[in-house]
Order: structure tokens, then sequence, then C-alpha cells
């Protein structure tokens, strides 16, 4: 486990929570909604982060009173299962298919204004297919964020795009690549998700990629070099996030990991270790 840090960083931590099955394994909670809430809870987490599909799919008024009547926020709302579930993404060569992941999207606005939650966008961003050249990709996706950024602003509802490493796509796969494309698409409300299990594969330099991101972090990911909880593996989580808050970053941070040995021992783990390193906000 990495060694402790001089201080502990102050910040509000939550864990990932499927609101419908998926087949994506790193969705740390799955299953019953009531039962799932109430442990996250119990086990002393701030908020939940909530992987949606589809909303016209989910009661989100009665999931939004569960998590209130349990105390916890819900700091970001993960739609990549529309991807890994239906095929859906902003590069697909298919008008259509594109069409529909835009709109997607911008169907998780509303809940996001209600909650205040960031809306990530993940695999949704799609990969360049056989026969597209890789601009073309690039086009696509950043047409496709112009629409989204541009029907969420309005609410005062933010995006954050989360560079995913080369072995799941060939789009923005590490920070410098997500700036760039931050620049490229020019919208006030779009920024990044960084992941630690993604950078551990992709950054020469963790922490100087955070650094160098700075306030375009809008959501923060952690997972072990392995992808268990923090502590599982190899990374130096207090440095990372002593990195972190010298961004002035006063989000959540966020546990996506594998639900190893189980979901509720993982999130039972790697709260214990987040505290050791991190300290609720005054």
């Amino acid at each position: 486990m990495a060694s402790a840090g001089p201080s502990r960083q102050s910040f509000r931590l939550s864990v990932v929570l499927s609101a419908q099955m998926a087949s994506f394994q790193a969705a740390t909670f799955k299953g019953d909604l009531a039962a799932n809430l109430a442990r996250i809870a119990q086990l002393g987490y701030d908020g939940v982060e909530v992987s949606i599909r589809d909303p016209r799919q989910v009661d989100t008024e009665s999931l939004l009173r569960l998590a209130q009547s349990h105390g916890l926020g819900i700091p970001a709302i993960g739609t990549g299962q529309a991807w890994g579930e239906e095929g859906l993404s902003f590069t697909d060569p298919d008008p259509a298919v594109r069409h529909a992941a835009i709109e997607r999207i911008q169907s998780h606005v509303p809940f996001a204004a209600r909650t205040g939650a960031v809306i990530i966008l993940g695999l949704i961003r799609g990969l360049v297919r056989p026969g597209v050249a890789h601009e073309q990709a690039m086009g696509w996706l950043v047409e496709a964020l112009h629409a989204c950024s541009a029907a969420a602003a309005p609410e005062g509802v933010r995006l954050a795009l989360e560079p995913i490493n080369r072995y799941e796509t060939t789009l923005i796969n590490n920070a410098a690549q997500g700036l760039e494309l931050i620049e490229r698409v020019g919208a006030g409300n779009f920024g990044l998700l960084l992941d630690t299990f993604h950078m551990n594969i992709e950054e020469p330099s963790i922490e100087g990629s955070i650094r160098r991101a700075g306030d375009r972090i809008f959501h923060f990911h952690v997972a072990d070099s392995n992808r268990w909880y923090p502590g599982g593996g190899h990374l130096d989580f207090p440095s990372l996030l002593s990195a972190l808050a010298a961004t002035g970053y006063r989000g959540y941070v966020s546990g996506e990991f594998l639900p190893i040995p189980d979901a509720a021992t993982g999130a039972q783990e790697a709260i214990k270790n987040l505290r050791n390193w991190v300290q609720r906000p005054a």
C-alpha cells in the first residue's frame, strides 16, 4: 500500500452505482438500488456517482429521493452503458447512431440540472472505425460535443470527457489530448474527468498531468493500478491527491473500481484507505 503523505487533503468521497443492470465490470455496485444506496451511506460515503444508460427507463425522482434520504449527493452521471449495451457513439459511421448518441446525452441534462451532477462522457465517444480516417472521427466527436455542450449550458450543466487508455479506445487516451480537445470545442462547460487507472497506463507523470489539467478537471475517478480499490495496487494516492488539491479542485473523488473480492468489501476497503488520505471538507 502507498505510504502516508505529510497531510490529508480535503475531498468528498463517492462511489459508482449502476441504476440499471450492465455488463461493465467496474461499475462497483449493481442491482438493488435501495439496498445499495443504504450500504454506500452506511460505509460513510458522501455521495453516489450514478451510471444511467437511458434516463427514460429509470425513475430518477425515486432515485433522487432515496439518495437524499441517506444524505448522499449525486456528483456525476455515468453514460458509458449506452455504448456498452447499445453501441451508441459520437463517432459511428452511421449518422443515425451518432444522432441517437447526442440525443441520449442531452436527455441526461434535466436530471443533471436537478442534482448538480456532471455528465460523464466515457466510451460513448466511440473509437476510430475501420475505413474511417482519424480526423473524420475527431470531426464527428467535436460536432457532437458542440451540440451536447450547447444543450447543457443554459441549465448550468457541465460535461466531462474521460481520457481512456489505448486498449479500450483509439480516441483521447491521455490528458494532453483531452486538453487539446477542450481547446477545439471551446465550450466553458466542457472539461475532463481524470481516472487514476487509465492515467497509470497512459501518463508519463500522473501528478504532472493533473497539474497541467488544472481547473479543467470537472470530476475525478480513483482506482488502483490493477483497477482494484485504492490501496489494492501500487499507486501513491497521497501524492496524487495532493497534486489534485493543488489545482484547486473541490469536487468529489469517486471510486470506480472492480467489485473485488465483492462490491461491499471493495468499497469498504476503498473508503478506509481514502479516509487515511483525505478528510471531509469543513
